[in-house]
């Protein structure tokens, strides 16, 4: 039979013992943030992303919901809607635009400046996307090599994928070359130096359904126009002559 001095000795050296490791564990982690801060900011994350995409499709429904097809070899345009300089209102509306990327003094009667990069960088701005993590700008490559560069930071919300590595959702930037080296990029590693500079066009993803893909983007035939892809089997992304897919940003908002 165990002594009085033997049973409650060994409970306060138990009790000690679970004192210290508490301590212990509350000096080398990291505090947790109560649970409904953690629900609030995943949430407010999701309401970023929901705005992107309910944006990009309020500014296609303005601009008349013209549709790009491509399939193969072919591009056909099975709807066509406004064009930027179809009147005071749409050429307006791209200045809003060209606005959001610095350049306040272009509208869409300027058929000349490609209004694509500005386009997103509305969209970005709009929802709520720190300028941070995706700079506006008035070319892609501008942004595309911010996002690259700071892909080994510590949870990005931006993440740049090879076609062949990443199928795209709803809320990802796709990104095709143009110019004459347009077709070899998919070839070359994504490091931001070899892209400074490149011409190319992004558009945002905003439906999946099986293996189609459906991406909104401005200056697409002069309109906003939302461009119907075919994935691969696979359900990744498939260059085009008209579209040489070389990249997929993740957008983990």
């Amino acid at each position: 039979m165990k002594s009085a001095f033997q049973v409650n000795g060994w409970g306060k050296m138990k009790a000690m013992f679970w004192a210290v490791c508490l301590v212990l564990a509350g000096c080398g982690g990291q505090p947790m943030p109560p649970a409904g801060d953690q629900q609030a900011a995943i949430a407010s994350r999701y309401a970023v992303k929901a705005r992107m995409l309910a944006l990009a499709t309020n500014e296609w429904n303005f601009f008349g919901q013209q549709q790009v097809v491509y399939l193969g070899d072919e591009e056909s345009i099975p709807h066509v809607g406004f064009w930027e300089d179809d009147d005071l209102a749409h050429s307006y509306r791209v200045n809003r635009y060209w606005q959001a990327a610095g350049r306040p003094a272009i509208t869409g009667e300027d058929c000349r400046q490609s209004w694509s990069a500005a386009f997103i960088s509305w969209v970005m701005g709009a929802a709520g996307v720190p300028e941070y993590q995706f700079p506006p700008a008035e070319a892609h490559w501008i942004y595309v090599t911010h996002i690259i560069r700071q892909a080994d930071e510590f949870q990005p919300n931006f993440v740049p994928h090879g076609i062949k590595n990443y199928r795209p959702h709803p809320g990802d930037l796709i990104c095709a070359g143009r110019g004459p080296l347009a077709q070899q990029l998919r070839h070359y590693p994504l490091q931001w130096r070899l892209l400074q500079y490149t011409p190319m066009h992004c558009d945002i993803v905003v439906a999946r359904k099986g293996l189609t893909l459906e991406a909104i983007g401005g200056n697409v035939r002069n309109s906003v126009s939302k461009s119907i892809l075919t994935l691969d089997r696979d359900g990744h992304l498939q260059p085009t002559p008209r579209r040489p897919w070389f990249l997929v940003i993740e957008n983990r908002l």
